[in-house]
């Protein structure tokens, strides 16, 4: 980082901490622009930070820049952060992929699990969840794009595991979730978000109770500023955040 002083121009180092403090802040001053663009509230938008692959140092920065909410792809790189974070006020969640094997896991640790895209592992996590007197927040995870190597439920799919959740013993369904394609203009991924706002606006106008569909979680670093202009109320954002990613 540099530093003018009398003209000349000093590098000086930048702790771990001010840069976080400072990407947060610009993150959060993107999102805030792009809610105001939308007609809506700065507030009605959480941002996830995605810590999945960065170490714990840069939670625990995060953390003491006023970020509460974390979010982890692998249940077992997210176990050991979350138990060396016990002493941090924070919520996590899981945006990754859930093997049912993992759903027991994933019950007791997660405040809300984003990818829920089957009936048989809602059952799971939910079975879990009442054994262990957890009460999770899930978010259903929708596939608009039939993208292979991605998860999600299908439409028809949706509507199941919808009705589903609503005789869940534990877990609160508290909305949608999309991983749409990965495409360099951020315009171009716009029509998902849309989408999945749509499905949202038709499942309430099904009868979905409004506190079953209260989220749409979508958008990421290089796109977090259209799905919110689309209807997003949690944007999961990690490089933007964190810096680039190391292998």
């Amino acid at each position: 980082m540099s530093v003018a002083t009398g003209g000349l121009f000093l590098s000086l180092p930048v702790t771990l901490e001010a840069a976080l403090a400072l990407r947060l802040a610009d993150v959060r001053d993107r999102m805030a622009r792009a809610a105001l663009r939308a007609g809506r509230g700065a507030g009605d938008v959480r941002l996830v930070a995605v810590s999945k692959t960065y170490p714990i140092e840069h939670v625990r920065a995060a953390a003491a820049a006023g970020q509460r909410d974390f979010g982890e792809n692998r249940v077992q790189e997210a176990l050991q952060k979350i138990a060396s974070a016990q002493d941090l006020d924070v919520r996590w969640h899981l945006i990754g992929h859930l093997q049912s094997n993992k759903a027991r896991k994933a019950a007791v640790s997660f405040a809300c699990v984003h990818s829920i895209d089957r009936l048989d592992l809602l059952e799971a996590v939910d079975r879990a969840a009442a054994d262990a007197g957890t009460s999770p927040e899930v978010l259903v995870q929708v596939d608009l794009a039939a993208e292979p190597t991605k998860h999600g439920a299908t439409l028809d799919l949706v509507r199941a595991v919808v009705e589903r959740a609503a005789r869940s013993r534990a877990v609160r369904l508290a909305g949608l979730m999309l991983l749409p394609p990965y495409l360099e203009d951020p315009e171009e991924v716009r029509p998902y978000f849309r989408q999945l706002r749509e499905l949202r606006d038709r499942l309430s106008d099904e009868g979905v109770p409004a506190a079953m569909l209260r989220e749409l979680s979508m958008g990421m670093s290089h796109d977090f500023e259209v799905a919110i202009e689309e209807g997003a109320t949690l944007v999961r954002v990690g490089t933007a955040i964190f810096g680039t990613r190391q292998p």
